[in-house]
Protein backbone atom coordinates (compact mmCIF):
# COMPACT_ATOMS: atom_id res chain seq x y z
CA UNK A 1 0.00 0.00 0.00
CA UNK A 2 1.33 3.46 -1.27
CA UNK A 3 1.80 5.84 2.19
CA UNK A 4 0.63 9.30 2.22
CA UNK A 5 2.81 11.72 1.39
CA UNK A 6 4.92 14.42 3.56
CA UNK A 7 2.54 17.12 3.29
CA UNK A 8 -0.19 14.85 5.00
CA UNK A 9 1.67 14.08 7.77
CA UNK A 10 0.23 16.62 10.24
CA UNK A 11 -3.33 14.64 9.34
CA UNK A 12 -4.78 12.62 12.63
CA UNK A 13 -4.12 9.04 14.22
CA UNK A 14 -6.99 6.76 13.43
CA UNK A 15 -9.44 6.61 16.01
CA UNK A 16 -9.71 3.33 18.33
CA UNK A 17 -12.14 1.16 17.26
CA UNK A 18 -15.58 0.55 18.89
CA UNK A 19 -17.00 -2.52 17.60
CA UNK A 20 -16.29 -4.55 14.39
CA UNK A 21 -17.67 -2.61 11.70
CA UNK A 22 -15.16 0.51 13.10
CA UNK A 23 -12.51 -2.33 13.07
CA UNK A 24 -12.80 -3.70 9.96
CA UNK A 25 -12.73 0.07 8.21
CA UNK A 26 -9.81 0.52 10.87
CA UNK A 27 -7.40 -1.95 10.30
CA UNK A 28 -8.75 -2.09 6.74
CA UNK A 29 -6.99 1.63 6.18
CA UNK A 30 -3.92 0.80 8.31
CA UNK A 31 -3.19 -2.59 6.77
CA UNK A 32 -4.50 -2.68 3.60
CA UNK A 33 -5.89 -6.21 4.50
CA UNK A 34 -8.37 -7.95 6.11
CA UNK A 35 -12.47 -8.25 5.13
CA UNK A 36 -14.39 -5.34 5.22
CA UNK A 37 -17.76 -5.93 7.15
CA UNK A 38 -20.75 -7.00 4.87
CA UNK A 39 -24.06 -6.06 4.28
CA UNK A 40 -25.50 -8.09 6.82
CA UNK A 41 -23.20 -6.63 9.69
CA UNK A 42 -24.15 -3.27 8.57
CA UNK A 43 -28.08 -4.46 8.29
CA UNK A 44 -27.78 -5.44 12.10
CA UNK A 45 -26.00 -2.57 13.64
CA UNK A 46 -27.74 0.23 15.72
CA UNK A 47 -28.33 3.18 12.84
CA UNK A 48 -27.53 5.54 15.60
CA UNK A 49 -24.93 3.80 17.91
CA UNK A 50 -21.18 4.72 17.83
CA UNK A 51 -19.78 1.15 16.17
CA UNK A 52 -21.68 2.24 12.69
CA UNK A 53 -20.95 6.17 13.26
CA UNK A 54 -17.71 5.71 14.20
CA UNK A 55 -17.01 3.57 10.79
CA UNK A 56 -19.14 6.14 9.20
CA UNK A 57 -17.38 9.21 9.94
CA UNK A 58 -13.76 7.07 9.34
CA UNK A 59 -15.06 6.70 5.87
CA UNK A 60 -15.96 10.57 5.76
CA UNK A 61 -12.72 11.58 6.79
CA UNK A 62 -10.91 10.25 3.83
CA UNK A 63 -12.85 13.69 2.02
CA UNK A 64 -11.94 15.85 4.75
CA UNK A 65 -8.06 15.81 6.37
CA UNK A 66 -7.32 12.14 6.07
CA UNK A 67 -5.62 10.24 8.38
CA UNK A 68 -1.76 9.73 8.62
CA UNK A 69 -0.04 7.13 6.80
CA UNK A 70 -2.95 6.53 5.20
CA UNK A 71 -2.63 7.11 1.17
CA UNK A 72 -4.75 9.40 0.13
CA UNK A 73 -6.21 7.48 -3.36
CA UNK A 74 -7.89 5.32 -0.48
CA UNK A 75 -10.64 8.18 -0.66
CA UNK A 76 -11.52 6.53 -3.39
CA UNK A 77 -11.32 3.12 -3.02
CA UNK A 78 -14.47 1.14 -4.77
CA UNK A 79 -14.59 -1.35 -1.55
CA UNK A 80 -14.87 1.24 0.81
CA UNK A 81 -17.10 3.37 -1.11
CA UNK A 82 -19.45 0.34 -1.20
CA UNK A 83 -19.34 -0.11 2.75
CA UNK A 84 -20.17 3.60 3.04
CA UNK A 85 -23.20 3.37 0.95
CA UNK A 86 -24.72 0.34 2.88
CA UNK A 87 -23.63 2.98 6.24
CA UNK A 88 -25.17 5.84 5.08
CA UNK A 89 -28.88 4.35 4.12
CA UNK A 90 -28.79 2.56 6.94
CA UNK A 91 -28.39 5.85 8.90
CA UNK A 92 -30.62 7.61 6.13
CA UNK A 93 -33.67 5.53 6.37
CA UNK A 94 -33.30 5.40 9.98
CA UNK A 95 -33.34 9.30 10.02
CA UNK A 96 -35.91 9.69 7.57
CA UNK A 97 -38.16 7.35 10.08
CA UNK A 98 -37.62 9.35 12.88
CA UNK A 99 -37.51 12.77 12.09
CA UNK A 100 -40.38 12.99 9.54
CA UNK A 101 -41.85 16.35 9.85
CA UNK A 102 -44.83 17.20 7.59
CA UNK A 103 -44.76 20.88 8.25
CA UNK A 104 -44.03 23.61 5.28
CA UNK A 105 -40.89 25.15 5.73
CA UNK A 106 -42.18 28.36 6.66
CA UNK A 107 -43.57 26.92 10.14
CA UNK A 108 -40.28 24.77 10.80
CA UNK A 109 -38.28 27.77 10.38
CA UNK A 110 -40.50 29.77 12.29
CA UNK A 111 -40.33 26.96 15.32
CA UNK A 112 -37.06 28.05 15.22
CA UNK A 113 -37.26 31.12 16.09
CA UNK A 114 -39.07 30.85 19.83
CA UNK A 115 -36.64 31.05 22.54
CA UNK A 116 -37.70 29.57 25.63
CA UNK A 117 -38.11 31.45 28.38
CA UNK A 118 -35.33 31.11 30.57
CA UNK A 119 -33.67 27.85 31.15
CA UNK A 120 -36.10 25.29 30.49
CA UNK A 121 -34.17 22.48 31.60
CA UNK A 122 -33.66 21.42 28.04
CA UNK A 123 -30.45 23.53 26.58
CA UNK A 124 -27.14 22.70 27.07
CA UNK A 125 -26.13 26.48 26.76
CA UNK A 126 -28.91 28.17 29.60
CA UNK A 127 -26.90 25.54 31.66
CA UNK A 128 -23.76 26.73 30.88
CA UNK A 129 -24.16 29.92 31.22
CA UNK A 130 -26.01 29.99 34.39
CA UNK A 131 -24.29 27.08 36.06
CA UNK A 132 -21.52 25.00 34.12
CA UNK A 133 -18.34 24.82 35.64
CA UNK A 134 -15.06 25.34 33.75
CA UNK A 135 -14.77 21.78 33.44
CA UNK A 136 -18.18 21.50 31.53
CA UNK A 137 -16.72 23.99 29.11
CA UNK A 138 -14.00 22.06 28.64
CA UNK A 139 -15.79 18.84 27.95
CA UNK A 140 -18.28 20.62 25.55
CA UNK A 141 -15.40 23.13 23.91
CA UNK A 142 -14.18 18.98 22.83
CA UNK A 143 -17.33 17.57 21.71
CA UNK A 144 -17.73 20.18 19.42
CA UNK A 145 -14.40 20.33 18.15
CA UNK A 146 -14.78 17.62 15.96
CA UNK A 147 -16.98 19.88 13.64
CA UNK A 148 -15.53 23.23 14.84
CA UNK A 149 -12.37 22.35 13.63
CA UNK A 150 -13.32 22.25 9.91
CA UNK A 151 -16.62 24.45 10.84
CA UNK A 152 -18.45 25.23 7.37
CA UNK A 153 -16.24 22.55 4.80
CA UNK A 154 -19.42 20.26 4.49
CA UNK A 155 -21.58 23.13 3.95
CA UNK A 156 -19.62 24.31 0.95
CA UNK A 157 -19.97 21.24 -0.86
CA UNK A 158 -23.90 22.78 -1.60
CA UNK A 159 -22.36 25.76 -3.17
CA UNK A 160 -21.68 24.00 -6.76
CA UNK A 161 -25.06 22.13 -6.52
CA UNK A 162 -27.18 25.57 -5.92
CA UNK A 163 -27.51 28.30 -8.71
CA UNK A 164 -28.23 32.27 -8.72
CA UNK A 165 -29.80 33.85 -5.24
CA UNK A 166 -29.40 30.35 -3.53
CA UNK A 167 -25.69 30.18 -4.90
CA UNK A 168 -24.84 34.00 -4.58
CA UNK A 169 -25.96 34.05 -0.58
CA UNK A 170 -24.18 30.89 0.42
CA UNK A 171 -21.14 32.10 -0.92
CA UNK A 172 -21.18 35.29 1.69
CA UNK A 173 -22.10 33.41 3.76
CA UNK A 174 -18.95 31.38 3.52
CA UNK A 175 -17.41 33.71 3.05
CA UNK A 176 -17.51 35.32 6.83
CA UNK A 177 -17.36 31.66 7.93
CA UNK A 178 -13.71 31.10 5.88
CA UNK A 179 -12.24 34.60 7.50
CA UNK A 180 -13.57 36.89 4.51
CA UNK A 181 -10.16 36.73 3.45
CA UNK A 182 -8.11 36.67 6.51
CA UNK A 183 -6.51 33.39 7.79
CA UNK A 184 -6.59 34.38 11.25
CA UNK A 185 -10.51 34.76 11.32
CA UNK A 186 -11.38 31.92 9.87
CA UNK A 187 -14.04 30.40 11.97
CA UNK A 188 -11.91 26.76 12.20
CA UNK A 189 -8.95 28.98 13.40
CA UNK A 190 -10.90 30.73 15.79
CA UNK A 191 -12.10 27.29 17.70
CA UNK A 192 -8.77 26.63 17.66
CA UNK A 193 -7.62 29.33 19.65
CA UNK A 194 -10.62 28.44 21.98
CA UNK A 195 -9.39 25.37 22.75
CA UNK A 196 -6.22 26.57 23.64
CA UNK A 197 -7.46 28.96 26.17
CA UNK A 198 -9.31 26.36 27.46
CA UNK A 199 -5.82 24.22 27.50
CA UNK A 200 -7.43 21.85 25.38
CA UNK A 201 -5.15 20.41 22.40
CA UNK A 202 -5.96 21.73 18.98
CA UNK A 203 -4.66 19.27 16.80
CA UNK A 204 -7.83 18.32 14.57
CA UNK A 205 -9.36 15.03 15.44
CA UNK A 206 -7.79 15.09 18.43
CA UNK A 207 -11.12 14.19 20.75
CA UNK A 208 -12.38 11.86 18.70
CA UNK A 209 -11.61 9.14 20.92
CA UNK A 210 -13.13 10.54 23.64
CA UNK A 211 -16.07 12.14 21.87
CA UNK A 212 -19.46 10.26 22.81
CA UNK A 213 -21.40 8.20 20.55
CA UNK A 214 -24.13 10.48 20.46
CA UNK A 215 -21.65 13.43 18.80
CA UNK A 216 -20.86 11.26 15.98
CA UNK A 217 -23.99 11.15 13.97
CA UNK A 218 -24.53 15.16 14.55
CA UNK A 219 -21.34 15.70 12.56
CA UNK A 220 -22.06 12.61 9.91
CA UNK A 221 -24.79 14.45 9.20
CA UNK A 222 -23.34 17.16 7.55
CA UNK A 223 -21.14 14.78 5.60
CA UNK A 224 -24.02 12.87 4.76
CA UNK A 225 -25.67 15.72 3.22
CA UNK A 226 -22.82 17.49 1.76
CA UNK A 227 -21.42 14.55 -0.64
CA UNK A 228 -24.89 13.84 -1.93
CA UNK A 229 -26.20 16.32 -4.71
CA UNK A 230 -29.62 14.66 -4.24
CA UNK A 231 -29.83 15.24 -0.68
CA UNK A 232 -28.78 19.06 -1.46
CA UNK A 233 -32.21 20.33 0.20
CA UNK A 234 -31.48 18.78 2.97
CA UNK A 235 -28.10 20.12 3.32
CA UNK A 236 -29.88 23.52 3.14
CA UNK A 237 -32.55 22.60 5.57
CA UNK A 238 -29.57 21.71 8.04
CA UNK A 239 -27.39 24.84 7.33
CA UNK A 240 -30.18 27.07 8.14
CA UNK A 241 -31.21 25.41 11.38
CA UNK A 242 -27.72 25.70 12.50
CA UNK A 243 -27.74 29.71 11.69
CA UNK A 244 -31.58 30.83 13.19
CA UNK A 245 -30.69 28.86 16.71
CA UNK A 246 -26.77 30.24 16.73
CA UNK A 247 -27.19 33.29 17.89
CA UNK A 248 -28.76 33.11 20.95
CA UNK A 249 -26.82 29.93 21.71
CA UNK A 250 -23.62 31.88 21.00
CA UNK A 251 -24.26 34.76 23.30
CA UNK A 252 -24.89 32.52 26.47
CA UNK A 253 -21.92 30.06 25.89
CA UNK A 254 -19.83 33.89 25.69
CA UNK A 255 -21.13 34.50 29.01
CA UNK A 256 -20.60 31.88 30.45
CA UNK A 257 -17.04 31.97 28.92
CA UNK A 258 -16.54 35.13 30.93
CA UNK A 259 -18.03 34.08 33.86
CA UNK A 260 -15.52 30.98 34.39
CA UNK A 261 -12.49 33.15 33.13
CA UNK A 262 -11.94 31.32 30.36
CA UNK A 263 -9.79 33.50 28.75
CA UNK A 264 -10.22 36.09 25.62
CA UNK A 265 -10.09 33.64 22.58
CA UNK A 266 -12.82 31.18 23.95
CA UNK A 267 -15.27 34.89 24.33
CA UNK A 268 -13.95 35.50 21.05
CA UNK A 269 -15.27 32.73 19.16
CA UNK A 270 -18.99 33.14 20.41
CA UNK A 271 -18.78 36.95 20.26
CA UNK A 272 -18.31 36.45 16.72
CA UNK A 273 -21.00 34.23 16.35
CA UNK A 274 -23.42 35.95 17.71
CA UNK A 275 -22.67 39.11 15.81
CA UNK A 276 -21.82 37.17 12.21
CA UNK A 277 -24.75 34.31 12.68
CA UNK A 278 -27.24 37.13 13.24
CA UNK A 279 -26.72 38.30 9.66
CA UNK A 280 -26.45 35.02 8.09
CA UNK A 281 -29.48 33.93 9.74
CA UNK A 282 -32.03 36.60 7.59
CA UNK A 283 -29.79 35.97 4.44
CA UNK A 284 -30.00 32.01 5.08
CA UNK A 285 -33.75 32.59 5.00
CA UNK A 286 -34.73 35.54 2.90
CA UNK A 287 -31.95 34.09 -0.46
CA UNK A 288 -30.52 30.84 0.50
CA UNK A 289 -33.73 29.27 1.08
CA UNK A 290 -36.19 31.35 -0.77
CA UNK A 291 -34.01 31.07 -3.62
CA UNK A 292 -33.63 27.39 -3.39
CA UNK A 293 -37.27 27.11 -3.38
CA UNK A 294 -37.93 29.55 -5.87
CA UNK A 295 -35.45 27.12 -8.33
CA UNK A 296 -37.00 23.86 -6.81
CA UNK A 297 -39.75 24.13 -5.23
CA UNK A 298 -39.96 20.05 -5.06
CA UNK A 299 -37.19 20.21 -2.21
CA UNK A 300 -39.34 21.85 0.17
CA UNK A 301 -39.46 18.56 2.51
CA UNK A 302 -36.27 17.91 1.93
CA UNK A 303 -35.35 21.21 3.66
CA UNK A 304 -37.91 20.50 6.05
CA UNK A 305 -35.60 17.48 7.02
CA UNK A 306 -33.01 18.50 7.58
CA UNK A 307 -34.16 20.76 9.65
CA UNK A 308 -36.16 17.97 11.42
CA UNK A 309 -32.66 15.43 11.43
CA UNK A 310 -30.61 18.39 13.11
CA UNK A 311 -33.28 18.61 15.84
CA UNK A 312 -33.25 15.30 16.34
CA UNK A 313 -30.04 14.24 16.54
CA UNK A 314 -28.98 17.80 18.52
CA UNK A 315 -32.01 16.73 21.00
CA UNK A 316 -30.43 13.40 21.73
CA UNK A 317 -26.85 15.03 21.86
CA UNK A 318 -27.85 17.69 24.24
CA UNK A 319 -30.33 15.13 26.55
CA UNK A 320 -27.13 12.87 27.00
CA UNK A 321 -24.77 15.88 27.97
CA UNK A 322 -27.25 17.47 30.50
CA UNK A 323 -27.68 13.56 31.77
CA UNK A 324 -24.28 12.94 32.93
CA UNK A 325 -23.78 16.61 33.99
CA UNK A 326 -26.31 16.92 36.65
CA UNK A 327 -25.16 13.16 37.69
CA UNK A 328 -21.55 14.92 38.70
CA UNK A 329 -20.05 12.59 35.47
CA UNK A 330 -18.06 13.12 32.71
CA UNK A 331 -20.26 13.18 29.08
CA UNK A 332 -17.19 12.06 26.98
CA UNK A 333 -16.55 8.90 26.00
CA UNK A 334 -13.25 9.11 27.70
CA UNK A 335 -12.53 11.58 30.20
CA UNK A 336 -9.72 14.50 29.39
CA UNK A 337 -7.45 13.55 32.07
CA UNK A 338 -7.52 10.33 30.71
CA UNK A 339 -6.51 11.76 27.22
CA UNK A 340 -2.90 12.93 28.14
CA UNK A 341 -2.25 9.37 28.73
Amino acid sequence: MTVSTPASQAAPALPRPRGDLSAGVITALRTGEGALPGIREVARADPFGEDLHLALYTLYELHYRGFARVADDREWDPSLLSLRAALEERFHSALRAHAHDGRSVDDALATLLIEPAGDDGTSVSHFLRTRGELWQLREYAAMRSLYHLKEADPHAWVIPRLRGRAKAAMVAIEFDEFGAGRAEDIHARLFADLMVDLDLDPQYGRYLDAAPAVVLPTVNLMSLLGLHRGLRGALVGHFACVEVTSPPGARRLAQAMRRTGAGPAAERFYDEHVEADAVHEQVVRREVVAGLLADEPNLAADVVFGIAATVFLEGHLGDHILTEWRAGRSALHIPLEATST
